[in-house]
Parts: C-alpha cells; structure tokens; sequence
C-alpha cells in the first residue's frame, strides 16, 4: 500500500494504514495550529508523540475540558464520545495515531478554519492548506 497524503489547514495527515480492522495516521501539526475541537461517535483512537509538543484538550462535557502539553514519548487513549483537540506549539510535532478504521468520523464542535459540522471534506482541506500557506 502506497500511504496517502492528506492536506490540512493545520498541516497533513500520512495514512500508512487502513484496512477494515484498523487504520494507522501519522498527523505533522504546524507551530501555532489547532485541529477542530471534535469526537468520534464510533472512532476510538491511540495517539503518540513522536516529535515537537503539542497542547491537548481532552474531556468529555464541553464546559469542563482539561488542558495539558504533550511531550515525546507520551501517549493518550481517545475513546468514542471524547471531545479532544491538539495544537502545535514545537515548530513542527508528529504524532503517530492508531485507530479503529472509521477514519471519516468525526464531529467538528469548533474549528479555527470555520469547518462545520460531521464528517471530512477533502477539497476544502486542501483549498485551506494551500490559503495557509500563502499567508506571511
């Protein structure tokens, strides 16, 4: 399997692996970008920090969510139903994900790049990446 690039305002997604089992990511996050603050309904997920720093939100009511920084070496276990969000704060970060296959789960509940609601849009993302990178 050739792994796919996935182009994102916040950086790429690399899918190494996606299979009806399984399904393996690795997510480059830019210094200063955010994912959507989302869930999975079905999606339970392991991410661990290969490289850089990233903040993690994490919680499970929207009003009450923890915030703390990832270093290399850490790993976080998202189950279905957590609302989470990652932030680069190290030039670049890599994170290595692990997950159950339904990689177009997802719920945005906010989104620095006005992305709305269930689900991926592909076009969009790569329009975004490519705006990002455009801007000083």
């Amino acid at each position: 399997m050739k792994p796919k690039i996935i182009l994102k305002p916040w950086g790429r997604e690399i899918w190494f692996a996606h299979t009806d089992k399984y399904a393996g990511k690795i997510l480059e996050v830019k210094k200063g970008a955010r994912l959507s603050l989302q869930y999975h309904e079905k999606k339970h997920e392991t991410q661990y920090l290969i490289k850089g720093k990233v903040l993690l939100t994490i919680g499970r009511n929207e009003k009450r969510l923890q915030k703390r920084i990832l270093k290399p070496g850490e790993a976080i276990e998202i189950e279905p139903g957590k609302i989470h969000r990652l932030e680069g704060i190290a030039i670049k970060s890599e994170i290595f994900e692990v997950s159950t296959p339904e990689l177009d789960d997802v719920v945005k509940l906010a989104d620095d790049y006005n992305r709305k609601g269930k689900g991926n849009n592909f076009a969009l993302d790569r329009k975004l990446a490519y705006n990002c990178r455009l801007k000083p």
